[in-house]
């Protein structure tokens, strides 16, 4: 009797977790993570991770404006807590993403608007800055269908 109450009330209530949720919310978890990470370390200056930069490259980055860095800080921590929130099928995993496409969107125009130092303006980082928009766009829409199809709550 219980295993009927339980399947109807998984039926009416809201669906069953999707296999899928799971894969694209872990590797979006350890994907962004990795932005977590680096920014960090970064606004550490934690001097084994900085080591690997050149003095010019170092001196970009500690010369971010304020606004440049929350932009980047909304980028980085509004996808890994929208992936997170994505595993724990929260509704606000839409809005976490879409603080995180914000903060890459101010990231990206401070990008473009200053004097990027050579070694940091090759094709290879504008590949990889496209990677993150499509990631967090991908992100958005997803978390965006499983909210409408009552998977996030």
């Amino acid at each position: 009797m219980s295993d009927t109450v339980e399947t109807v009330t998984e039926t009416r209530g809201r669906p069953k977790t999707p296999w899928h949720l799971w894969v694209v919310g872990i590797i979006a978890t350890v994907w962004n993570s990795g932005g977590a990470l680096d920014y960090t370390m970064t606004q550490t200056r934690n001097e084994s991770y900085m080591s690997s930069f050149t003095q010019e490259q170092l001196d970009y980055f500690y010369a971010f404006p304020a606004w440049a860095d929350a932009a980047w800080a909304l980028g980085v921590w509004g996808a890994f807590i929208g992936s997170l929130l994505l595993l724990l099928r929260s509704r606000h995993a839409v809005i976490a993403f879409g603080i995180s496409l914000a903060g890459l969107l101010g990231s990206s125009i401070y990008q473009m608007t200053t004097d990027v130092p050579d070694s940091l303006n090759t094709t290879g980082i504008w590949i990889f800055t496209a990677v993150i928009w499509l990631s967090i766009i991908f992100l958005i829409l997803y978390a965006w269908k499983m909210k409408a199809g009552s998977v996030l709550r």
